[in-house]
C-alpha cells in the first residue's frame, strides 16, 4: 500500500469516530439536543448499553487470543509511570492549588468511549473484546490514582476509600467484564434472539456516547486557563502516547496489541475527570478546558499516530 493509500485508510478508520463528536457539537449549537438529553443519554450508555456491548464482545471472544495478562500488566505499569511523570512535571508547571487537576487531566483517558470506539473501528471484534477486558483494569487504576492526587491538593475534602472501592465494585463496566469472562470460558451459548436483541441495544452505545461528548464541549469556555490547559493537553495527547507506545514496542508488543494500547494511551481526557474535580471542590473550569482541548486535539493526534504505526508496519 502506498503512503497516500495508508493515510486515506487511516482517515477511514478514525474520521467516523470523531465525526460523531463534531455532529454532537453541531446538534447542541443548533439546539436539537440539550443538557437534559445529554445527561439522560450518558446515563443510559454508562449503565446499560456500554456494559451490554462489552459483555457481548467478550462472550463472543476467543479468550486464548484476547486475554493477554502481559498486555494488561504492561498497561497498569505504564499508567502508574505516566501518573508519576505527570505529577513530577506538574510540580514545575502548575501552581500548587491546580496540580491535582492538572495531573488527572494529563493522565486519565476516555478509554471507555473514545478508546473503545477507535479499537472497534480499527480492529473489529478483537478491538471490542480485548478493549473490554482492558477497560476493567483502566477503570480501577484511573479512579484510584485520581482520588490520590486530587485529595493530596484538596486537603479539606475527606474521601472515603471504602466508598470509592464500593463505587468501583458496582461499576457496570466492571460487572459486565466479571460476568462475561466465565460465559466466554465455559462456552455457554445464549439464545440467538437474545444475542440479536442485545446487538440492537448495544449498537446505540458508540454513536450516542460520542454525540454526548460533542454536546458537552464548550469552545467559549476555553478562553480561560489556556496556558495550563494547553500544557496538560499536550502532555495527554502527545508526550505520554509517544513515550508509552515506544516503551510498549521496546517491550516486544506489536500488531493489534501495540495498536490497541496506543489507542487507549492516546484517548482524550475522560469527562469523568471533570465530575470528580467538581465533587472535590477543585478548579472545575480548568478540568473542563482540558477535556475540551484534548477531545479536539484527538482527531489530529490519534489519526497521525495510527498513520505512523501503520506506515512503520507496527499496527
Amino acid at each position: 500500500m502506498t503512503l497516500l493509500g495508508t493515510f486515506l485508510h487511516t482517515l477511514e478508520t478514525t474520521l467516523p469516530v470523531f465525526a460523531m463528536v463534531f455532529i454532537g457539537l453541531g446538534l447542541r449549537r443548533l439546539g436539537w439536543i440539550d443538557t437534559n438529553f445529554i445527561n439522560t443519554a450518558s446515563a443510559l450508555v454508562f449503565r446499560a448499553t456500554l456494559p451490554t456491548l462489552v459483555f457481548l464482545s467478550i462472550v463472543r471472544a476467543d479468550l486464548d487470543t484476547t486475554l493477554n495478562p502481559a498486555l494488561l500488566g504492561f498497561f497498569v505499569a505504564a499508567t502508574l509511570a505516566s501518573f508519576v511523570f505527570c505529577w513530577l512535571w506538574a510540580m514545575r508547571a502548575a501552581p500548587t492549588i491546580d496540580r491535582g487537576v492538572y495531573v488527572q487531566g494529563a493522565f486519565r483517558g476516555n478509554c471507555g468511549i473514545v478508546g473503545l470506539a477507535l479499537a472497534a473501528s480499527l480492529y473489529g471484534d478483537f478491538g471490542l473484546s480485548a478493549g473490554g477486558l482492558l477497560l476493567g483494569v483502566v477503570i480501577i487504576s484511573y479512579n484510584a490514582l485520581s482520588v490520590v492526587v486530587l485529595t493530596a491538593y484538596q486537603p479539606g475534602q475527606a474521601t472515603s476509600w471504602g466508598r470509592i472501592l464500593g463505587d468501583i465494585g458496582r461499576n457496570p463496566l466492571i460487572l459486565a467484564v466479571v460476568v462475561a469472562v466465565p460465559f466466554a470460558w465455559s462456552g455457554l451459548q445464549l439464545p440467538n434472539w437474545l444475542m440479536t436483541s442485545g446487538d440492537y441495544f448495544a449498537s446505540l452505545t458508540l454513536p450516542l456516547a460520542l454525540m454526548c461528548i460533542g454536546g458537552t464541549l464548550s469552545l467559549s469556555a476555553m478562553r480561560t486557563d489556556r496556558k495550563l490547559a494547553i500544557s496538560a493537553s499536550v502532555m495527554k495527547m502527545v508526550t505520554l502516547p509517544v513515550l508509552c507506545t515506544f516503551a510498549a514496542w521496546l517491550a516486544g508488543f506489536e500488531g493489534r496489541e501495540l495498536g490497541l494500547m496506543f489507542l487507549f494511551f492516546a484517548s482524550p481526557t475522560a469527562a469523568a475527570s471533570f465530575v470528580m474535580v467538581k465533587a472535590l471542590g477543585g478548579n472545575d473550569r480548568l478540568a473542563a478546558n482540558i477535556v475540551a482541548l484534548t477531545t479536539l486535539m484527538a482527531s489530529v493526534t490519534v489519526t497521525a499516530g495510527v498513520f505512523v504505526l501503520r506506515t512503520a508496519g507496527l499496527a
